[in-house]
């Protein structure tokens, strides 16, 4: 038995042993035949269990919503699981469900099922194999539940049992819980999901989807023997540096104790890899150029500041280059491909890496008379900003069958996502007028009379999307439908006046707010502000161009800024979604980049030694890994930038609160963490953590002589990628860096709150 096994676990696994003993649900009964379910004796009455076993089938390449169909697990093996090891093995005479799912099984009485769906099995809503094995549990309370009409196994009813288990609760309570969640009734929560229709299958649909995949994440755990919990997400540090060579000594302490893992706990570990639980939805709001000493404490930005105190805080927290292009792309894809600028996303992309989403939005298309966009474009050093066949957020998101929005603000109405906004003459606003607009209330005067702003170029920049460089995010069929509007802009209401663009019939300018009342956001959602609201700065004048905006500069940005941060979390926090509090939300309020030019600028997957930059790494057919050198000029990028503050705020009200994490992460760190907040990696896979979130410690010391970056660190620990769970705890003696925009004194020893920020209970 393992020794994370907890006390409930077991009395649940017993308990499903005992009653199988009791009700003659394994065993070996020669008299049983095939087929028929559980070996009974002569006096026993029996009783048939019928029912099906129920599956959403994901059919990738939608230009919309994901393609579910419903369907049936053809070919899966049903059975009372009497020994509790997650498989029907021949002893417990299994059923095989037909295509259209169904089973019946011959017994003495009800009791718990689990369905063995092995990797031949057929999804019939795809008509393909399954590919990998899973298994999906009914409980004993839901067949008692359902054994009147059709038992309903499926992703969903695995769901319910594995929350049962988790919180100590009831099956009622969990069913209702669940229910809510998706945003049903209780009684088609576990209902077949083929027998439902219109947006209460959908809403299963999606969820069933989600759910199958964690469970066969969870099922191949358990099959392979995985450690028991990720070495990652062990209180105090990995266990696995213990003893290795090339790995900071002070922090490489950590005694593995670790069992391989059981099915039950198989079953909880899917749904909190290396310790990021899952979210159903998280907002991340990307803000522009400010260190922590800009804003941490600062009476330009009270409601940030509110935020970081009132929710959970990361406060060593490190961009990965500057400008903005760089830490946008790494913030995509855990790289920034050697890119040290903010140029246009076709630069230097020639040959293999030329762009295949043609036309280009030039200003010779229909449309764009006035699109910046130039159809070619070069720059000294040459570097390719088009990122052709490497892997990213989104492509990642699409493939598992979830969704992925970017809300952008200020965009002229109609336009290409692909290029800047314009100035616009016809869009006017009055300087103080728009509620953040205004630091205390004062606005610019002309005269006796407020100015009046025309809309300014570059409102909306492509340099600020973190999909952007990603050929394969761009091409993807979901890209346009994928791409709306954030709403709250000074020009908002005069974009209809438009004469650069023609304004789309139905055009919505707040996209964002729709969606949050109609539930129809992404999985993974990436807000941008513009350039005047993102504290960036912009220039914005009077159309004779004598008066400059009062606030899109200096510190008035920082209050117009922070003034647009409350409104937004404002509106997501009174939105339905945030609401319900069965589904996990998280809004992450952060900085692309801080301001430090020299010292420690970053950590965490980056340069460590300000010198020569090795090339990336890609596996070979052995498993190995060698030196990529195809991609141009890549050692000129990842130097860093220095700390920013990092607020992360749930709506979930049993989540600890006021929790600060002071050990050191980066963009590499957040892009690791949405990895497993979503399950689209495996802590057993180096090669799933997308580019430079897989440099880990053990990973950079298993490859040091591939990565000569890392041959000189003094200290690994700082210098290597982990989650942002608060697993590692800082030895006494140990001195945490720090960048040289920050004039904090060194951290010396563990934080005092070592709970993590991303916790849900």
């Amino acid at each position: 038995m393992s020794s994370f096994q907890s006390p409930r676990s077991i009395l649940i696994l017993t308990a499903v042993a005992s009653a199988c003993v009791l009700t003659a649900c394994g065993g070996g009964d020669d008299n049983a035949s095939a087929g028929t379910g559980a070996g009974t004796g002569p006096s026993q009455t029996q009783q048939t269990i019928a029912g099906v076993v129920a599956a959403s089938g994901f059919v990738p390449g939608s230009a919309a919503q994901p393609t579910l169909k419903a369907g049936y697990y053809q070919g899966a093996l049903v059975c009372a699981d009497a020994n509790g090891n997650g498989k029907c093995d021949t002893s417990e005479n299994p059923v095989t469900t037909d295509s259209h799912g169904a089973f019946k099984l011959s017994v003495s009485a009800p009791v718990a099922l689990i369905a063995d769906v092995g990797a031949s099995a057929i999804n019939t809503g795809t008509g393909t194999a399954v590919g990998s094995r899973v298994a999906l549990r009914a409980s004993l309370a839901q067949v008692n539940d359902q054994i009147g009409s059709s038992v309903v196994i499926s992703p969903l009813s695995s769901e319910v049992q594995r929350l049962v288990e988790a919180n100590s609760t009831t099956y009622a309570v969990e069913k209702a819980n669940l229910a809510q969640r998706v945003g049903v009734g209780a009684d088609a929560v576990l209902s077949d999901l083929n027998a439902a229709s219109g947006a209460t299958q959908s809403a299963l649909l999606t969820e069933a989807n989600q759910l199958a995949n964690r469970f066969t994440y969870a099922t191949k755990k358990f099959d392979r023997g995985d450690l028991y919990p990720d070495a990652l997400s062990v209180s105090g540090g990995d266990p696995e540096l213990t003893g290795m060579g090339n790995v900071t000594a002070a922090t490489a302490t950590t005694t593995d104790t670790r069992e391989p893992i059981t099915f039950l706990q198989a079953q909880q570990a899917a749904f909190n890899l290396e310790g990021i639980p899952r979210y159903d939805n998280i907002f991340i709001v990307m803000l522009e150029n400010k260190g922590t000493q800009t804003i941490l404490n600062s009476p330009y930005a009270p409601h940030i500041n509110e935020y970081l105190t009132a929710g959970n805080q990361f406060t060593s927290y490190f961009a990965t280059g500057n400008p903005s292009e760089p830490n946008y792309t790494a913030l995509g894809g855990a790289d920034d491909w050697g890119i040290t600028d903010d140029n246009q996303w076709n630069c230097n992309a020639t040959g293999a890496n030329a762009p295949q989403d043609t036309p280009m939005p030039d200003n010779t298309q229909p449309g764009l008379a006035k699109s910046p966009f130039s159809a070619t474009c070069t720059s000294t050093p040459n570097v390719n900003h088009n990122i052709v066949g490497h892997p990213n957020l989104f492509n990642a998101i699409t493939a598992s069958g979830m969704t992925w929005r970017t809300y952008s603000e200020s965009m002229n109405p109609g336009q290409d996502f692909r290029t800047d906004s314009v100035a616009d003459a016809a869009v006017t606003a009055p300087d103080n007028v728009y509620p953040p607009g205004t630091l205390n209330g004062n606005a610019t005067q002309v005269g006796s009379s407020t100015a009046i702003l025309p809309m300014p170029a570059g409102l909306y920049k492509t340099k600020h999307h973190p999909g952007m460089a990603y050929q394969n995010v761009r091409s993807a069929p979901e890209w346009k439908f994928s791409n709306r509007t954030l709403g709250g802009g000074q020009w908002d209401a005069a974009l209809k006046n438009s004469s650069d663009y023609t304004v789309p019939s139905n055009y919505v300018v707040d996209q964002l707010g729709a969606d949050l009342q109609s539930g129809d956001v992404g999985n993974l959602n990436f807000l941008m502000p513009d350039q005047c609201d993102d504290m960036h700065s912009i220039t914005v004048k009077t159309a004779d161009g004598t008066v400059t905006a009062s606030d899109c500069g200096g510190n008035a940005i920082i209050t117009r800024g922070d003034n647009f941060v409350q409104k937004l979390v404002t509106k997501i926090q009174s939105s339905p979604l945030w609401a319900n509090r069965q589904k996990k939300v998280a809004i992450v309020l952060m900085f692309d980049e801080g301001t430090a030019t020299s010292g420690f600028n970053s950590c965490c997957g980056w340069n460590p030694s300000n010198g020569t930059l090795a090339n990336p790494l890609k596996q070979n057919a052995d498993g190995t890994f060698s030196v990529d050198s195809t991609i141009a000029n890549y050692t000129l990028g990842n130097r860093g930038h220095g700390e920013s503050v990092y607020a992360v705020l749930t709506n979930q009200p049993g989540a600890p609160k006021h929790v600060v994490d002071s050990d050191a992460y980066s963009h590499f760190s957040f892009v690791r963490t949405l990895q497993d907040m979503f399950q689209i990696a495996d802590p057993q896979v180096d090669t799933s953590y997308m580019n430079r979130s897989k440099y880990t410690e053990k990973f950079i010391a298993q490859n040091i002589l591939n990565l000569p970056e890392y041959a000189g660190s003094a200290d690994t620990h700082f210098d290597s990628v982990r989650p942002m769970n608060h697993a590692y705890k800082i030895p006494a003696t140990y001195t945490a860096k720090q960048s040289s925009d920050v004039n904090t004194a060194a951290q010396v020893g563990p934080d005092g709150n070592q709970t993590n920020v991303w916790a849900i209970k």
